[in-house]
């Protein structure tokens, strides 16, 4: 299906540009409106702040400050480590005064690696030099975002410097920024563009350098008016042409192949990437985030999240990384009911969390504070009644209640063959279903049993790898000890010199004398 909608209203387009429509979504009731009446507050510096080294898909940072020391606004507090991974920072200034496990916002409630740094109040920054980034080699460049700790805000916290890498030959075409926010309650994406809209096209700018696209679009659900609107004023000021394409409202458009297929018409294919069609997905909030490391020397340290759902106050706010969750839900001035439990993310893709005593870390864009009114308890799942509706929902094109069956099953092969892990775990499945079956937790059930599985077979292999290894070693080198005493056997003169001769008499007579020793017998006196 295809409609068409007028760019005329825009100042920085004159073209129409085609919609497309993907399979499947849902219309969730939105609830965002309760969070975007008032403007970004600036939460308060806590006076103890937890830093994960683990706030990225890759190797965690390598902590690289010790107890005791003060460290200033913006230090790095821990070096990227191998290639997928960026540097962490302390988000102000004060004294460590731990490097310990401490619990994470993880469905899981496990602990990893934090560093936590008492805020000595004075906020005081390190150097900040701004990057002149039209004059420093590409890859130079994306090692200075690296060191800047930028990783994408949009959930799945990719590293942004690998992302950034064009590719050889040239794959990127069109940098798409994606201000669809699509799920439920969320609103921080919202109110960044109605706010700092010529700060995130400034951050295009510097993507579009980086990648040498030939194209910038922002695409934008057209239940956000307010930032539509501000994002198209901040486009006729740009010196680079940009597109602000409005697509309609429908969960989840703001997915990242979904919005591709919107916009472009292009299909990711299975087990791609985004750059296999040409196009380059970013977060509106990653694109500010550069413009802020790359024009202001600012690391990411800080980022703007939405506190909805079971408080009197909804709101945006921005955070220092490391700021204890509960700090931020204070804010909001308490609580109509009685709490529920806490979700960070939305009511589709977000987690739940056993405890509200984790940090902020560069993943969280929303804390939703649930109760029973707002969020009741789920109906008992019933037995599937192969309705499809799920089917019909899905906006992967999958066949969600086949792959329930395979997980509950254990039947990870046959998954694997219907495309598990083109699922985006979005929900719309479980959204839909008559039975109230949780859907997407057998899907990440089976994808972490999959996960453990090969991980299992790649450690085996390479413990086998290492024994093949040394058995060739070994026999590498037996061989060559004895192609030396071969070599040595050779380069031995066949003539014996006089004193040689005498060593092999004298040996010769001792032996014969042993031997008479031996064969001769004494009788007892």
């Amino acid at each position: 299906m295809e409609m068409e909608i007028s760019d005329s209203q825009f100042e920085s387009r004159t073209m129409s540009r085609t919609l497309y429509q993907f399979n499947g979504g849902v219309h969730p009731v939105e609830h965002k409106d309760v969070s975007t009446q008032l403007a970004i507050a600036i939460a308060p510096i806590p006076q103890m702040l937890i830093v994960p080294v683990r706030q990225h898909i890759g190797q965690p940072s390598k902590p690289c400050v010790s107890v005791g020391q003060r460290v200033l606004k913006g230090q790095i507090i821990a070096h990227a480590e191998n290639y997928i991974s960026i540097a962490t920072h302390a988000p102000t200034s004060g004294i460590v005064s731990a490097i310990a496990l401490h619990a994470l916002p993880h469905p899981s409630g496990l602990s990893d690696t934090c560093i936590t740094i008492a805020s000595d109040g004075k906020d005081e920054w390190t150097e900040r030099t701004p990057i002149d980034y039209r004059n420093l080699n590409a890859s130079a460049l994306r090692n200075r975002l690296r060191d800047m700790g930028i990783a994408g805000l949009g959930g799945a916290v990719f590293p942004s410097f690998i992302k950034l890498n064009p590719g050889v030959p040239q794959k990127v075409q069109t940098l798409l920024l994606n201000g669809g926010e699509c799920e439920p309650w969320i609103s921080c994406d919202d109110m960044t563009m109605r706010e700092r809209a010529a700060g995130i096209l400034s951050g295009a700018e510097i993507m579009r350098f980086m990648l040498r696209a030939e194209t910038v679009v922002v695409g934008i659900e057209d239940n956000k008016p307010a930032a539509i609107a501000a994002m198209q004023l901040a486009a006729t000021q740009c010196h680079f042409p940009v597109e602000i394409v409005v697509i309609p409202t429908l969960y989840p458009s703001g997915g990242a192949k979904q919005m591709i297929k919107v916009i472009t018409g292009k299909e990711v294919p299975s087990g791609g990437r985004s750059t296999d069609v040409g196009v380059a997905t970013f977060n509106v909030g990653t694109a500010y985030a550069i413009d802020r490391a790359i024009h202001h020397g600012e690391p990411m340290i800080s980022r703007v999240l939405t506190v909805t759902g079971n408080v009197h106050q909804p709101r945006n706010f921005e955070v220092l990384i490391g700021t204890p969750m509960q700090n931020v839900i204070n804010l909001t001035q308490g609580h109509p009911d009685s709490v529920s439990g806490y979700i960070m993310g939305g009511p589709m893709m977000g987690i739940d969390l056993h405890s509200v005593d984790v940090p902020v870390v560069k993943a969280t864009n929303c804390i939703l504070v649930k109760s029973d009114k707002l969020f009741p308890p789920p109906p008992l799942a019933m037995p599937c009644i192969r309705c499809t509706r799920c089917a019909d929902a899905c906006p992967a094109d999958l066949q969600p209640q086949e792959l329930y069956w395979f997980a509950k099953s254990n039947n990870f092969d046959k998954a694997q063959k219907y495309q598990l892990f083109d699922c985006i775990e979005c929900g719309c499945c479980s959204y839909v279903c008559p039975s109230h079956i949780p859907l997407v937790q057998y899907y990440r059930y089976a994808k972490s049993e999959i996960a453990a599985t090969q991980n299992e077979q790649k450690s085996a292999d390479h413990a086998r790898d290492r024994h093949e290894t040394r058995l060739a070693r070994i026999e590498r080198e037996k061989k060559e000890r004895a192609e030396k005493l071969a070599q040595k056997a050779v380069a031995k003169p066949a003539t014996t010199t006089a004193d040689d001769a005498a060593t092999l008499a004298k040996k010769a007579a001792i032996q014969a004398a042993i031997a008479r020793a031996a064969t001769s017998t004494t009788e007892p006196s």
